[in-house]
């Protein structure tokens, strides 16, 4: 779903509404939040889904270990895990098919 789609306008008027008028606390509100984020990006791809919901679980349970963690290197741990992974998610998928092509040119220039 592209932002400049006629999906997309009706798909924000949609969600803008159900969160401000059908939903009545801050969690029924968050719920609706992730549920639509899943939706506008299994619209893209859906094969993509797992990797936002297994990067979303991730965080949420490291979230919690963060608010019920006293100790201040644990917690620094625990963010940096989360970065790490989501860096690793980015890097992996942004740059994977340049180190792909380039390995290969170099195997193809080699030979």
């Amino acid at each position: 779903m592209l932002f400049n789609s006629l999906d997309f306008a009706i798909f924000l008027p949609v969600v803008f509404l159900l969160y401000w008028f059908l939903t009545k606390s801050n969690k029924q509100q968050n719920i609706l939040i992730v549920i639509s984020s899943y939706v506008f990006y299994g619209w893209w791809d859906y094969r993509f889904l797992l990797l936002i919901v297994f990067s979303s679980l991730v965080d949420y349970f490291i979230g919690r270990g963060l608010n019920q963690q006293e100790n201040k290197v644990k917690r620094k741990t625990l963010l940096y895990l989360s970065i790490i992974i989501n860096l690793g998610f980015l890097g992996f998928f942004k740059y994977f098919d340049f180190f792909l092509l380039s390995s290969e040119e170099k195997l193809i220039n080699y030979m």
